[in-house]
């Protein structure tokens, strides 16, 4: 298997990074596996403290007695923009971006090659065939896929140079404090929780993180709005929303809790994408409508508003 190492894994420990990838062993036996030379770094042997940085080619076999094969499952896909070299797919919550070790069937990876098989790009291995970007389980919306090497690279690119914008809806949790805002803190791995992210300082690993907030309407306990990346970090709105004291509403993980109306975790929703087309270098927007979670929330609280 090949992975190459994008912003959302920089900064990670070698032997950190794959213990998340296969949850299911232990982090000894993975570094055993790391310092037996089981796993190359750009094709050199690496110590377990290893820090992953971004390009980074992560290169081995297999770290399991059984050997992990990714099936084709027939499963919809709501295709929202699609051309000879990628496509754009509207995510529903509740589904992963791609398999890990624990969860092998019913990520948006077995849907895609069940319906392009070999016609997916490969430079992420077969764990991520034709992923460029990822979102979370719980957050609906709009994801660029790869068919092939050329097409993965040229919108790589795009996203290391911060060219294509991406605006999220969502509901906070509380009366958000002014009509607008750029926060800007950075974020990397949770010192004490690894499978979270937080605000980290820049000397102790933080990464460079900007979100760009706007208020489109406000109730008694929530707010409703627009979040435009300007970086990518993993969790980015969602920690930085939570480190404003206003969390993504029911996101359990950055101390929002369960509100009034019960939804599948955080009310989140990538909902416009405008990139630069591969090869012809024509511009395409694209922009979906709120979600059924957004739907039942909104509706809730003018409901009671009115």
């Amino acid at each position: 298997m090949i992975i190459f190492i994008d912003e959302n894994d920089e900064n990670i420990r070698l032997d950190n990074y794959l213990s998340g990838m296969f949850s299911d062993i232990s982090r000894s036996k993975i570094q055993g596996f790391i310092k037996d030379g089981k796993v190359l770094v750009n094709g050199l042997e690496k110590k377990p403290a290893y820090t992953l940085k971004i390009g980074d080619k992560v290169e081995f076999d297999k770290l399991e007695d059984e050997e992990i094969k990714i099936e084709p499952q027939n499963i919809p896909l709501e295709i929202v923009y699609e051309d000879e070299n990628m496509l754009v797919v509207n995510k529903p919550s509740g589904m992963l971006t791609h398999p890990t070790s624990i969860e092998r069937t019913n990520t948006l990876v077995n849907a895609l090659l069940f319906k392009y098989g070999s016609n997916l790009s490969d430079i992420n291995g077969e764990f991520r065939r034709g992923i460029l970007h990822r979102l979370d389980r719980n957050t609906s919306g709009l994801l660029m896929v790869a068919k092939n090497n050329l097409a993965h690279e040229f919108l790589s690119q795009q996203i290391k140079d911060r060219a294509i914008t991406k605006k999220y809806r969502a509901v906070l949790k509380g009366n958000y404090n002014g009509d607008s805002d750029r926060i800007e803190f950075p974020i990397g791995r949770h010192p004490k929780q690894p499978h979270k992210m937080a605000v980290v300082p820049v000397k102790d690993g933080g990464k460079e993180s900007i979100t760009i907030l706007k208020v489109l309407e406000r109730f008694k306990e929530a707010t409703y709005v627009e979040l435009t990346l300007v970086t990518g970090r993993t969790h980015q709105i969602r920690v930085h929303t939570s480190y404003m004291k206003h969390p993504v509403y029911n996101d359990t993980l950055y101390g929002a809790g369960e509100g009034r109306v019960k939804t599948e975790e955080q009310v989140l929703q990538s909902y416009y994408l405008r990139f630069t087309k591969p090869v012809t270098g024509e511009i395409i927007e694209l922009e979906i409508e709120p979600d059924e979670k957004l739907n039942k929330v909104l509706t809730y609280y003018r409901n009671r508003r009115n």
